[in-house]
């Protein structure tokens, strides 16, 4: 049995991994033939993004069939296939679960929209106000109403992500019925973890306007989430001891996660939160250019930790996903200290307490792509914002230069695979463009060199495994007022690990409020150390990893 704290999961978005037959999309064969590089890294869980059926207006979080491989990713015998492969070299699968709503070409709402009551209760419908004006004045997060008219009904659904997203009712018990008999089909073919999509926001409150913000304070962790998070882990999860789960929490609160996470509440393994990746935000604003806060970014990262910790909760600890701008570009340099701000990035988080997740490519150090042009964006968020953005009165330039920062599309360009024609993820045409700099960054020639991005991952990723004190430790912020160091200690029944990070691209220098005598460098991203007495003179982005085993253990 594998033990989630002491695992690391590996994320793919199939779209982009590799195409297996050069249509230009990644497939499940694609997924398939880079098993090998994934064990290689050493990851024990591939969590992917859906490839059920869907018309893919939210690249696969629109589902029309959640018991369906999408043929455009395969078939049923592929996902077969790739269970068994993964299993011979000793990975699970992770399976991404949309419940939050479905897409509108799902059968269930196509039967809402015939008129069909029992499926209309599925979904959430309200007559609007006396002036025919929506129900609520929420904003959905792709932008514009949440609220969708239906003529011939008479009345609007619900939408909190794209119109073509209708919310699921989760107050309707037959509709809690229908996701626990889809998890059941994908525990039955052998699935040992699950991630819930934006699954604190099934639960709605009050529908009524929201005066102070655009709505979410009415619809996240709202009144039942606890109860029909406990619910579907009684009745479907709960009943193996071996899968473990994961709930991305969209704007959620601390308090509200020591029970999703929490080791006696009997609701999920671990939780996303995104706080953290809020700080080059204005509010909760995305849309800007503003620098990120780094003091900001120490006190929420630690403020989690340690709190967590507290409440016997558990969090799921990373800087990308399929949603995140690649976090080199964003916290990092990429072109001084590319290598080096990457290593010290990932030094950060998988010494942190909690499973650490690598999306696909950030073991490489894969960068934002700079697209210059809306032809060459693919996501409806992006697309949606590029126009509203001009027309509250930001020139084209500006709005490309906010997109080349926020954009989802930042992490969705195709894998990196070798030097070749498109980076060698497709002999085809591939649905997004390539990153230009995949002639120099890319998995060919990073597996050839020691001193790169993806071997100093792997060693990350080794030391979870070796030392119970990263996976097991608590937590002790340290450097709390230094304005560009980041540095914790771990501690665990007599070993303890010190973990020192400079976040700028110039040199600083530390002095250690704790004692550092007795303990040996283990990992670092440079060769040469200057440590004096307790003063630590650090080198731009330079990270250390120190170690000491107490005898008294």
């Amino acid at each position: 049995m594998k033990d989630f704290k002491k695992s690391v999961v590996y994320q793919i978005y199939p779209k982009s991994f590799y195409d297996s037959n050069g249509d230009g999309i990644g497939d499940l064969r694609g997924v398939i033939q880079k098993l090998d590089y994934i064990r290689e890294l050493g990851a024990d869980y591939i969590w992917m993004t859906p490839f059920y059926v869907s018309p893919q207006k939210d690249n696969g979080y629109d589902v029309a069939n959640y018991y369906e491989i999408d043929p455009r990713y395969g078939t049923m015998q592929d996902f077969d296939t790739l269970m068994e492969e993964a299993r011979k070299r000793g990975i699970r699968i992770m399976m991404d679960m949309v419940f939050n709503h479905t897409s509108d070409q799902n059968e269930w709402f196509q039967k809402a929209l015939a008129g069909d009551e029992k499926y209309k209760n599925f979904y959430i419908f309200r007559k609007g106000k006396e002036d025919g004006t929506p129900p609520t004045n929420w904003e959905s997060k792709f932008g514009g109403s949440a609220w969708e008219y239906v003529e011939n009904l008479g009345e609007y659904y619900l939408h909190l992500f794209d119109v073509s997203q209708p919310d699921l009712n989760w107050d309707n018990e037959e509709v809690r019925k229908e996701v626990q008999n889809v998890v059941k089909f994908w525990m039955k073919k052998g699935v040992k973890g699950f991630r819930f999509d934006v699954v604190n926001l099934i639960s709605k409150g009050k529908f009524e306007d929201d005066f102070e913000g655009d709505g979410r304070r009415f619809y996240t962790d709202g009144p039942n989430i606890h109860k029909y998070l406990q619910e579907l882990n009684e009745a479907t999860f709960g009943t193996d001891a071996e899968i473990i789960t994961v709930g991305e929490m969209s704007s959620t609160s601390i308090e509200n996660c020591y029970r999703y996470a929490g080791a006696e509440e009997k609701e999920l393994s671990m939780v996303f939160s995104f706080h953290h990746l809020k700080v080059d935000f204005m509010g909760n604003e995305k849309w800007v250019m503003v620098p990120f806060d780094f003091m900001k970014l120490k006190n929420i990262l630690f403020d989690w930790q340690t709190k967590m910790a507290e409440h016997d909760a558990w969090n799921a600890v990373f800087w990308c996903n399929h949603d995140q701008p690649r976090v080199v570009s964003r916290f990092g340099n990429t072109k001084q200290y590319w290598k080096e701000s990457a290593k010290m990035l990932g030094t950060v988080i998988h010494c942190l307490r909690g499973t650490p997740y690598i999306y696909q490519g950030e073991e490489l150090g894969m960068t934002n792509p700079g697209f210059r042009e809306i032809s060459q964006y693919r996501d409806v968020e992006s697309l949606n914002h590029f126009r509203i953005l001009q027309e509250k009165g930001l020139t084209e330039e500006n709005a490309y230069q906010i997109l080349g920062i926020h954009s989802r599309d930042n992490s969705r360009t195709p894998m990196q695979w070798d030097h070749s024609k498109n980076a060698g993820f497709t002999t085809g045409t591939p649905w997004i463009e390539v990153t230009p700099n995949y002639v120099d960054i890319n998995a060919a020639a990073e597996l050839e060199d020691e001193d790169s991005i993806f071997h100093y991952y792997k060693q990350l990723i080794a030391l979870r495994k070796k030392y119970d004190v990263i996976a097991y430790g608590d937590v002790e912020p340290l450097a709390k007022e230094h304005p560009s160091v980041f540095a914790y200690r771990r501690s665990y029944k007599g070993e303890s690990l010190v973990v020192i990070n400079n976040f700028y691209g110039k040199d600083t220098t530390w002095k250690s409020e704790i004692e550092l005598k007795g303990y040996e460098i283990i990992l670092s991203n440079y060769k040469q150390h200057d440590i004096e007495n307790q003063e630590i003179r650090m080198k731009p982005y330079e990270s250390i990893v120190l170690y000491r085993k107490s005898a008294f253990a």
